[in-house]
């Protein structure tokens, strides 16, 4: 370790311990970091489900869009009008139809398997469970949106347009109040 990489890390070290001191809640402060592979059977199994919805939904949309559709799924989660948990929200059918159209289409259930090797689904398991730690303290950029589409379809919803990221229009439907007390996993 260079002198330089020593400096800053008592540096860092230091304000942590002094914000600790002064009795400042660092966690509040302080974005939560851990790897994947330390968490809970269930967890990251909750957390591989959210990864998988955001890899087939939006792979390929900025970061701010593969943020808003991870709102979308926990929103859903914490309205108390769908599924109870994340694994339930990404599957869940209403008269037939899947919720998150890739769930139902048979091709993209076979590579379901495969994509776990590959860089992005990786970053998007990182960013999942980056968000799962952290969703208490972020800023929810879809402002409690509960459906969205690509925006080169129409649905005909008639729902509360939020915000369009990327490629995806956010909609909020009346009567979905999110509980942001209300635990994830």
């Amino acid at each position: 370790m260079t002198s330089k990489s020593l400096f800053t890390s008592l540096m860092v070290s230091s304000f942590i311990i002094m914000l600790s001191a002064i009795n400042i809640n660092t966690h509040a402060v302080m974005p939560m970091k851990a790897p994947f592979e330390a968490l809970t059977k269930d967890t990251k199994k909750q957390i591989s489900c959210l990864a998988e919805n955001i890899y087939f939904e939006a792979a390929n949309e900025p970061r701010d869009g593969k943020i808003a559709v991870a709102f979308v799924t926990l929103n859903r989660l914490r309205t108390g009008n769908y599924a109870d948990t994340i694994c339930g929200v990404v599957t869940q059918k209403t008269n037939g139809t899947c919720q998150f159209s890739w769930y139902c289409d048979p091709k993209i259930i076979r590579q379901r398997l495969t994509i776990r090797e590959t860089p992005l689904y990786n970053e998007i398991l990182d960013l999942s469970t980056y968000l799962y730690l952290n969703l208490h303290k972020m800023k929810d950029v879809t402002n409690g949106a509960t459906f969205y589409h690509a925006d080169y379809v129409n649905p005909g919803w008639n729902l509360k347009k939020e915000t369009k990221i990327g490629k995806h229009i956010f909609y909020k439907r009346k009567g979905d109040q999110i509980d942001r007390n209300k635990r994830i996993i």
